[in-house]
């Protein structure tokens, strides 16, 4: 007997037993019962919704309409801190795609800028639409940035 080997009934005599062993099978599911919510197998709609990129999802068009003075100032925002932080600040251009209580807002830079505007890990990109959103709360609007390539 050397090491770590056990020894066949020294538990017993210790009064160490284990409990004895049962295996219960899961319950059986019924065939009435829904089956049980996965990603695969998302819930039951009580509507019924547009496939994706369908027409009647993306609703009627949209009619193009003039940027509100709200909309110019959280543009200059944007401009003002990309400036800050590109090496060419005569390139940076913002140009407001979708005016209104949910702006959408597009960020043109330097092709040598990119990294800049972007920083590690897109840290740079995430404060920058931080801001924009913090501004925009604060006129109770909600605004988005994509930086173009």
């Amino acid at each position: 007997m050397g090491g770590g080997e056990p020894v066949e009934g020294a538990g017993e005599a210790a009064g160490l037993t284990p409990p004895p062993r049962s295996y219960e099978a899961p319950p059986a599911r019924s065939y009435d019962a829904p089956p049980p919510r996965s990603y695969e197998n998302p819930p039951p709609r009580s509507y019924e919704a547009p496939r994706p990129g369908h027409p009647a999802e993306l609703g009627p068009p949209r009619s193009r309409r003039e940027p509100e003075a709200d909309d110019l100032k959280l543009r200059d925002l944007v401009a003002y801190l990309a400036r800050g932080l590109v090496d060419h600040p005569d390139d940076v251009a913002v140009e407001i795609l979708e005016p209104g209580d949910d702006a959408a807002f597009e960020l043109r830079v330097h092709p040598d800028d990119l990294g800049h505007v972007i920083g590690k890990q897109g840290r740079t990109a995430r404060s920058l639409r931080l801001a924009l959103g913090a501004a925009a709360g604060r006129i109770g609007r909600r605004a988005s940035l994509e930086i173009a390539d």
